[in-house]
């Protein structure tokens, strides 16, 4: 058996060691490999924002880099919607003009850059869509570098980028409006940005809500998924997104007082001046009373926290309400804010606007309201079987079927206040089982958890069509 040979020919022009890479360019190529070859930085949103965002002159009255410190309140909002947070839903009830827009496009430019994917943003209409994507979506992208590389080019004939579409490496984004179902069920969504929710229809070409056809072009992302919902609120009832802050922990931004150290959220009410002298207005610390000047304001943001203030329906969801009494030195003053309330004296839709726009909280609707509205307003919670503290006797009314008894029993308290506290259903045929209905119910009991709190029935009442004339006490 042969044994196979090989023959180890000699390598022409061998080059070894560092004159691989002398030749021109050759660092340049280096320094390109390597980068390369290095990830990509773990950046939270606001972290991205400072490094890269750059406002334009066109979309902003303060141009240039974007920095989260002159917001300082908008920081855990926007971290919130960074890919490492496991909050799906962020709702953001605030004043007109906190900067809550510009970090929804903060995010839109983070997802372009760092973590792409499927984009929705909604304005109330599509002609909004098209304004907003003119004048903040466009300058967003040409004025970061990062973004201007990522999209493609806007051209007459491609249809990467137009004014409601924008395609990039990993993903695209879509614009439209709240009035258009076509546009809310075109493609689903990882990210969804919907703004200004309470100013979008009830329905979307009749189709049904336009907030609950947007989300659920999200439900096949899972935990992946990042709905962020904006608005300035407007009727106490009919307000979006003060039902879905309600539902959610309802986070107060909290700041300390510079005198005494006391951390408290800023209330209008604490807001006071000399009549007639808007120019002196200055906020009164809950703790010490001592007046608190505006220029003081920029420390107590830089100090301050957001703080949950009720638990949440939903664990995924966070809520955050923002006044403008706590916007920073050179937009809206305390002074402004003061001058705006003496003016909206004496106009209903006057103070409707500044308590929307300013205090970020909804108008409660006086001789306008439907009865309905009226009504729900008034309602309380209590559990069945309680009589509420201002209940001071019982009474009850039948209503008789052929094969049940059904009974209301109601408190009454002063001024005819009343309250349903318990429902009973008495199963059984009113001829046949009369022997049996009788034994059960006695006219003047009362359901053992009434019975044990003391409540006696003052007074029963029957519907006198189906009485039994040979049971009359059935």
């Amino acid at each position: 058996m042969s044994v196979p040979n090989s023959t180890i020919l000699p390598r022409s022009n061998l080059i070894s060691g560092d004159e691989a890479f002398e030749f021109d360019g050759a660092a340049e190529i280096l320094r390109a490999w390597g980068a390369g070859l290095t990830p990509d930085a773990d950046l939270t949103l606001s972290e991205w924002a400072d490094r890269h965002r750059m406002l334009s002159g066109r979309a902003s009255a303060e141009p240039g880099r974007y920095r989260t410190a002159r917001t300082p309140y908008m920081g855990e909002i926007m971290d919130r919607l960074s890919p490492g947070d496991p909050t799906q839903r962020i709702v953001f009830m605030k004043a007109a003009q906190v900067g809550a827009t510009e970090a929804g496009n903060n995010w839109i430019g983070f997802a372009i850059d760092q973590a792409p994917g499927p984009m929705l943003a909604v304005q109330p209409t599509v002609e909004l869509a098209k304004r907003n994507s003119r004048q903040r979506i466009d300058p967003l992208i040409d004025e970061s570098p990062e973004l201007r590389d990522r999209v493609k080019p806007a051209r007459s004939r491609d249809a990467g980028n137009t004014m409601l579409s924008k395609e990039f490496a990993g993903g695209i984004l879509i614009m439209t409006g709240a009035n258009s179902a076509v546009g809310l069920r075109s493609t689903p969504a990882r990210y969804i940005f919907l703004d200004e929710v309470d100013a979008y229809p009830a329905s979307a070409d009749e189709e049904g809500d336009p907030v609950t056809l947007a989300e659920a072009r999200s439900l096949t992302f899972a935990h992946r998924r990042k709905v962020f919902l904006v608005s300035t609120p407007t009727i106490r009832g009919l307000s979006r997104i003060e039902r879905e802050f309600e539902a959610s922990d309802q986070r107060r931004f909290f700041v300390p007082c510079p005198n005494c150290g006391q951390e408290q959220w800023l209330k209008f009410e604490r807001l006071r001046w000399q009549k007639g002298r808007p120019e002196t207005a200055e906020y009164h610390c809950e703790g010490c009373e001592t007046p608190i000047a505006e220029h003081q304001k920029t420390t107590m943001l830089e100090c301050g926290e957001w703080r949950a203030t009720a638990t949440a329906a939903d664990p995924g969801t966070v809520g955050y309400h923002l006044s403008a009494l706590y916007s920073p030195i050179g937009w809206l003053s305390w002074e402004r804010i003061v001058r705006a309330w003496d003016a909206a004296q004496g106009s209903d839709e006057a103070i409707k606007a500044f308590r929307n726009t300013i205090l970020g909280e909804t108008w409660v609707e006086t001789g306008e309201a439907p009865d309905w509205q009226r009504l729900y307003d008034q309602r309380e919670r209590w559990k069945p079987g309680i009589v509420p503290a201002g209940g001071l006797f019982l009474t009850a009314g039948a209503d008789v079927q052929k094969d049940r008894i059904e009974v209301d029993v109601w408190a009454w308290g002063r001024g005819l206040e009343s309250w349903l506290v318990d429902h009973i259903v008495i199963e059984g045929r009113l001829h046949r089982d009369a022997q049996r209905l009788r034994r059960g119910r006695r006219r003047d009991q009362v359901p053992p958890r009434l019975r044990r709190q003391g409540h006696r029935l003052a007074r029963p009442l029957q519907e006198p069509g189906r009485v039994n004339r040979a049971n009359p006490d059935i």
